[in-house]
């Protein structure tokens, strides 16, 4: 498979595990009640390690709208990556095409350890959306390939984002851009869609006295091949005298039985091949194009924006409709949607807005927004105001300190349930949940049991009283502690292995 270079590639290609882990802290005063959604303020690389020890593997769908890259964003490299080349790049502005001759390999510099965390944030049947224009989307395919597999790209799916055709263009007016999306494994399916009355009423034709249902249509029953023998082929005799003999796709019986429901047309004429009849009602749906013409556009988006506000505060914010659409094709009614450029909140919004309109739906939000003003007074501003209408709440968290402090050892602002929580998830590669944390046992996976001693600013030792209280069972025991003063003869007959903090906890 081709593999695209750019300077600075073998430099990040891993960075993802360099970035160091940060606590999440909650913030009452900026949130809305206590809740599952979250918005995180900080940066997203950051903000997405973060997140891990408790998103892993859970993330149904993600959507992102990152820089496009057209040298008028302002966006700037921030990526702390060991290498020369790149620290000259930090913290200055990304300049346009021509006058900045990196700007591509900074874009896919900042994009790739991104994608790797959003990737393992996935459920195994999970799908990401990325918005995106002709700026990068020719790079981002390449690098999506290579990160998600080529087997797993679903579509390039191109949504008409204005209806207005540009006058001052040059060359083309461009009124579409991308909706690039694969999912994290093969064989998953995107929902069916909702049939609109346009489309009934253009595929569908009205209720006769033959099929006096409801609005229906005709569909074949023939088929090319699969089906030769076992009664699959046969002649049917039209009611004007005809004889059709195919490969059916139902056995003669079935179709007789077809007949008695009167679910069969044989043409205006009746001499036609015989074909099914379907009924609006019975439909489940139809799939997706790849062109999405018929929904909002930036303009809608605006709108939203300005009502909202009384501002037009962002030049092109999504409108809502565009993400419940991606939403509705990707989840079900209890999914997590992450979405790890936020910006203007546009995807809680949508959240909220299906939560509202289906039955039992209670799907939820992870936001993150890199600029703290924008987290706070509008990304947090806009679910505050909007949950007025549509019952909503979040909880707002910013990143805290480093796990392990410069010199190595444990952040004193580490509590028990965040070192707890980081070690299940280093040992496992999967989420711990709060039912298990009982005392010091704080989980088990695959016949290992893992228990935590750990009071902050206090001496931590194992001792052999402490394994008096240990569940006995055939499970193998880790337990992280301080100090141990148990001999590894007593250990080892009690099936257990003492890691010392911090020295074996994991660096992930």
């Amino acid at each position: 498979m081709p593999t695209l270079n750019w300077i600075g590639k073998e430099k990040i290609v891993n960075h993802d595990k360099e970035v160091p882990f940060r606590l999440l802290k909650k913030n009452k005063a900026l949130s809305l009640g206590i809740s599952e959604n979250l918005i995180v303020e900080g940066d997203n690389l950051e903000a997405l390690k973060a997140l891990m020890p408790y998103y892993v593997g859970k993330v149904k769908c993600i959507y992102i709208d990152p820089p496009y890259n057209t040298g008028n964003e302002g966006w700037v490299y921030n990526d702390n990556v060991n290498s020369p080349k790149i620290k000259q790049w930090i913290g200055k502005v990304v300049g346009s095409e021509g006058e900045d001759l990196t700007r591509h390999d900074k874009w896919l510099c900042m994009m790739y350890p991104r994608l790797k965390l959003l990737r393992d944030l996935l459920r195994d049947d999970g799908v990401i959306f990325i918005s995106i224009d002709d700026n990068e989307h020719c790079h981002l395919k390449i690098i999506m390939d290579e990160l998600f597999g080529a087997e797993n790209f679903l579509a390039n799916f191109m949504w008409k984002r204005k209806k207005e055709i540009s006058n001052d263009s040059k060359n083309v007016s461009i009124q579409g851009e991308y909706v690039v999306s694969y999912s994290k494994t093969q064989g998953v399916a995107l929902s069916l869609e909702e049939l609109s009355k346009e489309y009934i009423s253009s595929s569908y034709s009205d209720p006769t006295k033959e099929f006096p249902l409801g609005k229906w249509r005709p569909v074949p029953l023939t088929v090319s091949k699969g089906l030769s023998g076992g009664g699959y082929t046969y002649k049917i005799k039209t009611p004007g005298g005809k004889i059709h003999t195919r490969i059916w796709a139902y056995p003669e019986n079935s179709f007789k039985n077809l007949l008695k429901q009167k679910r069969v047309y044989f043409g205006k004429d009746k001499n036609g091949i015989p074909q099914r009849v379907i009924y609006d009602f019975e439909s489940k749906g139809k799939p997706t194009t790849n062109y999405w013409d018929n929904i909002a556009t930036n303009k809608e988006g605006k709108k939203e924006i300005i009502e909202i506000f009384g501002d037009n505060l962002f030049d092109t914010p999504k409108p809502v409709e565009l993400i419940k659409k991606i939403i509705k094709l990707s989840t079900n009614k209890d999914s997590i949607i992450l979405d790890s450029f936020s910006g203007s909140g546009t995807t809680a919004h949508a959240v909220m807005q299906l939560n509202n309109e289906e039955k039992y739906s209670k799907r939820k939000f992870i936001l993150v927004e890199i600029e703290k003003d924008i987290a706070k007074n509008i990304t947090a501003e806009r679910v505050r105001r909007v949950s007025k209408n549509l019952s909503g709440s979040f909880e707002y968290c910013t990143l805290g300190n480093k796990l392990f402090n410069a010199g190595g050892a444990i952040d004193e602002e580490v509590a028990f349930n965040d070192l707890a929580n980081y070690i299940y998830f280093t040992e496992t590669q999967t989420n711990l949940e709060k039912k298990q944390i009982s005392g010091n046992f704080i989980g088990e996976h695959n016949e290992n049991d893992f228990y935590l001693l750990f009071k902050e600013k206090g001496k931590n030792t194992l001792t052999k009283s402490f394994i008096k209280n240990v569940t006995k069972n055939s499970h193998k025991k880790v337990i992280y502690a301080d100090f141990c003063t148990i001999p590894d003869d007593t250990l080892q007959a009690y099936n257990i292995t003492f890691k010392q903090i911090p020295y074996e906890v994991k660096v992930y």
